[in-house]
């Protein structure tokens, strides 16, 4: 394996069967299988003839796959105007990526709109008022509160609500992903990722097929020292829910910090294709990202450099104020920004790193991967 010259930040249903509600839908017609997105049963007050539909949204949010997921939160409120929970589902749609330190202001917006429609729908539960009361906290006074206390105030309102509603475990996974989201780079005890990780192991053996569950295991473990702690995770994931483009680059995250470069290569080829088809370039770049990576690792230079020479074209279709994909427009900036300097620096290709041209991203974390790449490759 090469020696790593630079590191960069990583990462950034329709019918009930054994009273289980599934997140997949036939397609008759077309003669397609069902699509597979995981198992989820989220009890509502809502139309029990919206019932499949509302759990297959659900799934796509926990799969962050948030464009197709809004869609279906305002199909469901279109079948049902009085189940506020789909507005529910759109606020978390639109806040998207936990994970994202940049929120658009057309998703503040959309969020803010969801959550008074949301409200004013009058939901019929305690339990229901205390979901959407929650998820307004995140986009609450957003002009004069920063995101991390509104993150904060959010994760002390889910643990609450998880506290009271014990019978829920989808508020236990909301609240651990709560956990998740607000944690600290800074902090190397890992409090409050071991504390999600417990709660989220301790759900899997009741719902092994949910797509959530797997997938913030991985999120909890996502640092070197936890990684090997999320590989039963990360081989599961994309088998619950290969349908979701998410859900097949996930296990890259533990892969890669695992060394395990030929699975990363495969779950991210699988991931490009289906971003591509979900017209999704910033999440497609975010694979394209990782697989690069790989294939530096194991010398596959020639591949890597053929992914180098499709970004540009994919790059101009990043639309920054869409609600997409897991991945959010910055991360596809990040990509265009992080592989030539990874196809640089890997090959020990110095006077290539030093002519790199920066492009403006308007995230000064960003382009500070191409100044850097430049910088040692000029004193190389």
């Amino acid at each position: 394996m090469k020696l790593n010259r630079l590191s960069l930040v990583f990462g950034l249903a329709a019918f009930l069967v054994n009273g289980q509600a599934f997140a997949q839908h036939d397609h008759p017609d077309s003669g397609a299988p069902p699509e597979r997105l995981g198992t989820v049963h989220f009890p509502t007050s809502c139309s029990v003839a919206v019932e499949g539909d509302f759990n297959r949204a659900v799934a796509l949010l926990h799969s962050f796959w948030f464009s197709e997921a809004i869609k279906s939160f305002h199909e469901v409120a279109k079948s049902d105007p009085g189940c506020a929970m789909a507005y529910w589902g759109v606020a978390m749609s639109w806040w998207g990526n936990p994970f994202a330190g940049f929120r658009s202001p057309k998703a503040l917006e959309e969020g803010k709109a969801a959550i008074e429609k949301a409200r004013v729908s009058n939901a019929k539960t305690a339990r229901e008022r205390d979901y959407i009361e929650a998820v307004a906290l995140l986009y609450k006074d957003t002009d004069t509160v920063d995101q991390r206390t509104r993150t904060l105030a959010y994760e002390k309102a889910m643990e609450q609500l998880a506290g009271t509603y014990t019978d829920d475990p989808e508020a236990r996974i909301f609240y651990a992903l709560s956990l998740d989201q607000t944690n600290l780079a800074t902090d190397k005890t890992y409090t409050n990722l071991l504390k999600a990780a417990s709660i989220l192991e301790q759900e899997l053996t009741a719902q092994p097929d949910h797509p959530g569950i797997t997938h913030y295991i991985i999120h909890s473990y996502d640092v070197p020292s936890l990684a090997p702690r999320a590989l039963d995770a990360a081989t599961r994931y994309a088998q619950i829910a290969p349908d979701a483009p998410h859900a097949l680059h996930m296990p890259s995250h533990t892969f890669t910090r695992v060394g395990l470069w030929q699975e990363s290569i495969d779950t991210n080829l699988a991931s490009a294709a289906a971003a591509r088809k979900d017209q999704a370039p910033a999440e497609e770049l975010h694979a394209l990202d990782y697989q690069t990576y790989a294939y530096l690792q194991t010398a596959q230079d020639q591949a890597a450099k053929n992914v180098l020479e499709q970004i540009p074209a994919i790059g101009v279709r990043i639309q920054a104020n869409a609600a997409g994909a897991a991945a959010p427009a910055p991360a596809g900036w990040y990509a265009l920004a992080a592989i030539p300097a990874r196809y640089a620096l890997e090959r020990n290709a110095w006077a290539e790193a030093a002519s790199l041209v920066p492009q403006e991203s308007h995230f000064p974390w960003i382009d500070a991967v191409t100044y850097f790449a430049r910088a040692l490759g000029a004193a190389r």
